[in-house]
């Protein structure tokens, strides 16, 4: 597999910089209000800039300190190897889900993308802020 490089990624000043991109990339997820989502590919294009692999590789390499499950695949599946960390915090916060059918593998339920979508509405994250360190997500484990 090649390195993708990050849009705008020239590299950080100092070794542990984010670059510019990520910084942009977690502000986004920082904003995305409880019980809502919003898909990798929502999230480049939000931006302007880059596309859903860049944002995903953005989350799994500094998504801890923000809420990592608001940032989702399109399908609505939930992140594999960390559904159940996820599910925890979607119950919590009241995003809908989509219940699984005794047939579909494992049980899980799905999000139900219709509903929980957030367009970027600027208004409605204002308050939310970094998670504590002691909520760091599975990503890149």
């Amino acid at each position: 597999m090649s390195q993708q490089r990050l849009p705008s990624d020239t590299g950080p000043e100092h070794a542990d910089a984010l670059p510019e991109y990520a910084e942009r990339v977690l502000d986004v997820a920082e904003r995305i209000p409880p019980g809502r989502v919003m898909t990798y590919g929502d999230v480049a294009e939000w931006l302007g800039e880059g596309g859903p692999r860049q944002v995903g590789r953005v989350m799994a390499l500094y998504g801890g300190a923000v809420p990592w499950w608001r940032v989702v695949r399109a399908d609505g599946v939930l992140l594999p190897g960390h559904e159940l960390r996820a599910l925890d915090h979607y119950r919590a916060e009241g995003t809908p889900l989509k219940e699984a059918s005794r047939a579909a593998e494992g049980h899980l339920p799905r999000l139900e993308m219709k509903r929980a979508r957030w367009d970027g509405d600027e208004h409605a994250g204002d308050h939310i802020g970094r998670l504590p360190p002691s909520d760091v997500p599975p990503y890149g484990l």
